[in-house]
Parts: structure tokens; sequence; C-alpha cells
């Protein structure tokens, strides 16, 4: 079966898969989903057998239908590979009864190298099939961990430029550390004054821009996006969900058909829609709970039915969670609108204009499978602590944030379901909070000390993405306004 590609706001506007991964966004704004989800075809038990590598052809292959086998084949084994330190690229550990998807193991310790590792490879690929002969100019705001994982993922790849943008004071320094050291003559790094939200509407704005699409054009670019929006970075986030379930199948944690449940820190919402995907399209998920931390607007949704981003932003310990416009979300909204691209405009309408809407109560009986729950920072730093000392275990603060929502909702609802919680970064990624989380006497250290000493405490070694920016070169200095964004990518573009 084809599947086909259509805009939230306008079913008109359609795309093959490659196209949709070409564009990033639809014309008109909308995010670009699939006209149909399509079920697994091979049974779990068989998938068991198999690796991730083979998993994920299995899964892609179903969504990315304009896609030969050889190319798709070449796509995961080109971002699969050495790059992760284990050859199981998404392991699972257990803890205090709870299974810990292991998404950090890439090149940038974060679960963003899971789709960024393999986007290059799909965009290239389909800007060679359908004859694209402009540069591709990959432009991306990021809460700290896509820019990295999508700065590594196509530095240097041939036929590509990147921009990244994050908010000057609202990463965490490794993050910060890794952007700005990045190296390739194709990569530009620039700091914003302002938050997550200013870099994404900025960034939004620009790729509504017709004038400057045609003047880019002329000048023989094309924009793109490494952004969750684009559905190349959705498509390959289901494959993990898939593999957990299927070693756990293969470890007799599971059996055939019994259901699993899902723990999602979440920010723009993209890695718990995956799971959502893979759940509408076969995989046995039972709840899909939905973390967030002090910026719950999206606790707040699913509690009411009412999205309001009118509220205080507030920097956390959980930086890349610092998101009060969820975009991912908005395919959330077309599906239990019943995929009505109207009726979803209109409230992507009442978002843009006013900061809120409301969706209907029929809506809302169709979000039973998910579970809203939310993390001060206060029970994030408990949750790191109380693990360590109960397990040894040592997570970040957004697997905490997970985590403490999970341990609230086991104590409300008493449900024994076996659980997997998406651990999305490394510790060593944010080492000042884990490690005063642990312990406040560490808080005098400097950041590399402390690396050192979580290494020591957790048994484990310094990842190589550290260690490589212990005394990296600072590359990227640049910082603008938020109302300057399109004036910094025309001068970075010698437009």
């Amino acid at each position: 079966m084809e599947i086909i590609y259509q805009s939230t706001r306008n079913k008109e506007e359609r795309a093959t898969a490659s196209e949709a991964i070409l564009k990033g966004l639809a014309s008109d704004g909308g995010l670009f989903v699939p006209t149909a989800i399509p079920a697994f075809s091979v049974p779990f038990d068989q998938m068991a057998k198999m690796d991730y590598c083979q998993v994920a052809f299995e899964v892609m292959k179903l969504f990315l239908t304009d896609f030969t086998e050889e190319e798709l084949k070449y796509c995961i084994e080109s971002a699969y590979d050495k790059k992760f330190d284990t050859p199981q690229i998404a392991p699972l550990r257990e803890a205090n009864g709870v299974y810990y998807l292991e998404l950090f193991h890439g090149a940038t310790i974060a679960f963003k190298d899971m789709a960024l590792s393999i986007l290059p490879h799909l965009l290239t690929t389909a800007a060679k099939k359908n004859h694209v002969g402009e540069e591709i100019v990959i432009l991306t705001a990021t809460s700290g961990d896509t820019g990295k994982a999508a700065l590594a993922g196509f530095a240097e790849v041939p036929g590509t430029r990147i921009i990244v943008f994050y908010p000057k004071d609202g990463v965490s320094p490794i993050q910060e550390k890794q952007m700005v050291t990045q190296r390739g003559k194709n990569t530009t790094v620039v700091g914003i004054h302002g938050n997550f939200d200013d870099a994404q509407n900025g960034v939004k704005a620009i790729f509504n821009n017709r004038e400057l699409a045609a003047a880019m054009k002329e000048k023989g670019f094309r924009f793109s996006s490494a952004n969750s929006i684009n559905i190349g970075r959705l498509v390959p986030q289901i494959v993990y969900y898939v593999y957990a379930y299927t070693r756990l199948l293969a470890a007799g944690t599971l059996g055939d058909g019994e259901c699993m449940n899902v723990v999602v820190p979440t920010g723009n919402f993209g890695n718990i829609l995956a799971a959502y995907y893979a759940k509408c399209a076969g995989l046995p998920i039972g709840k899909l709970i939905c973390a967030s931390n002090d910026n719950k607007v999206l606790y707040d949704f699913f509690q009411s039915g009412t999205y309001d981003k009118n509220r205080e932003f507030i920097l956390t310990t959980s930086p890349s969670m610092d998101i009060l416009i969820s975009s991912n979300l908005e395919r959330l909204i077309y599906k239990i609108a019943g995929e009505d691209a109207e009726k979803n405009a209109e409230l992507m309408g009442a978002l843009a204009r006013t900061g809120k809407y409301q969706i209907t109560e029929e809506m809302r009986g169709k979000l039973s499978d998910f579970y809203g729950g939310f993390a001060t920072t206060e029970q994030t730093a408990r949750t790191i602590k109380e693990l360590y000392e109960k397990t040894g275990y040592i997570i970040d603060t957004h697997t905490a944030v997970a985590t403490s929502v999970y341990n609230a909702y086991r104590e409300e609802t008493k449900d024994q379901t076996v659980t997997v919680i998406a651990s999305t970064a490394s510790p060593y990624k944010f080492t000042r909070s884990v490690m005063t989380a642990i312990d406040p006497r560490y808080e005098p250290m400097g950041d590399f000390e402390l690396v050192d000493e979580l290494s020591r405490l957790s048994e484990t070694k310094v990842p190589g993405a550290i260690e490589e920016i212990r005394s990296a070169e600072v590359i990227h200095k640049r910082v603008c306004d938020r109302d300057q964004m399109q004036a910094t990518v025309e001068e970075i573009l010698g437009m």
C-alpha cells in the first residue's frame, strides 16, 4: 500500500514520503501526516529475532513507500553503525521494576540521534529522487538536543547547509559547548536573546515567508527542516518502540500480544506521538504517559481540553522540555478531530491569534490512550537521588521527570503493566543538575570535574561526545535578537 502524506491544515496539499521529507513543513504552515497509518506486516515474535537495523527496515518501509528497498536499507545501515557505542543501538535497562529504553548511545548522547543519524541520508536520497538541484538549507530551532544532533548529522554532507538557532540562556553548559564547538564548513550556530518558543516561532515564520522562498530559489537554495515537524524525524522514532517491545518479548517479560505502557518526557510532543503512531499501527501499547516539567502546558491540556500557552515560561533543570508550544501536538489534534483539516486549521489559527484553543468533548473522548502528569524541579531532583540510592542507576533530569510522573501514575492507578520509560538523554549531558541532586556538596565543582565524578559514581565510561569538548575551540559565537533571525539567515547565505 502506497502511503501519501497530506497537510494537517489542507487536505488538498499532498506529497509522497520523499517530497514531505524535502519540504519539512507544508506550504500552508501545516504538518505532513500519513493519509492512513499502515499496520505492521511482520509478526512481533519474528521481529524479536531481528537486530535494530532489520527492525528499522520492517517499520520504515511501511511509511516511506516511495523509497526503494535498496535506498532505505542504505539509509538505515549508514545511520545505525559505529556512531553508536553499543551494537544494540537502543538497549533496555531494568531498574526498580521498570525498563529504561536508553536512547542516548549515539554521537551526541541524546535521543535525537536516533532520528537525526538517518535524516541526512533520507533527505539527500529524497533530493536525488525528486531531481532537486538547489542546495538544501536545514533550518532548525533547538531547546538543546536537536541542535547538536542535527549539526553532527549534516556536517560536511554534500549539497546541504545547516543553521541552528538556540536560546542563549536556555540550554545546559554541556549542550551549548557541544553546539558552539561543532566543526564543518556547512554548519552555523546562532544563539538568540529569547526562549525556545521564540526560536521555533522565528523558524516557522521564515519557512512561511513565500517572498524569501522565491529569493532563495533564485540564489540556488531551498529550506528544509531537521525539527520533529519533519516527518523524516518522526518515522524513525516509531522504530525504537517496536524494538523495545520485541526485546521484552524475546526475554519472556511480555507474552505475544500483551500490552506495555510507555512513559515519555515530553516537550515538542514528537517522541510520544511516535509511540502513538506505533500503537495505531498495531503495537500493543496500553497507556501513553505524557510527562511534563514545570512548564506543564501539556498536562493542563490533558486535564482540561484547553491548550493555553499564555503563562510564565519557566527555566528548569530539564531544558529540552522548556516549551510552551508543542508543535507535534497538531498531528494528534488533526487525528482526534476526525482528520478534519478545516477544524484543525481553525484551532491552530486560534492558537496563533490568542495563544490558546479548546477542543470539543467528542475530541477529548479520543484521548483515553493518554495520561498526563508533571514533575516539579524539586521532585525531579528527588527522583534522581532516590533511584541512585536504591539501585545505583543514574538518570538525567528529563528521564527523571518521566520517572517521577510514572511513580505517581502507578501510585494513583495501581496499574502493574510492564512499563518502558524513554530515557532521552545521558546524565553526562546534565552533570551539574544530576550530581547536585544526588548530593549538594558537588555544587562548587567545575563542569568537567563533575563529569569525572559521575563516571566514578555510575561506574560508566565518559562518553566520547563529552571527552571531545573538554578542550574544543569555540567556533560559533554569533548571537542575535529574536526579531533578527531572518536577517541573520540572509546574511549567512550571502543574500
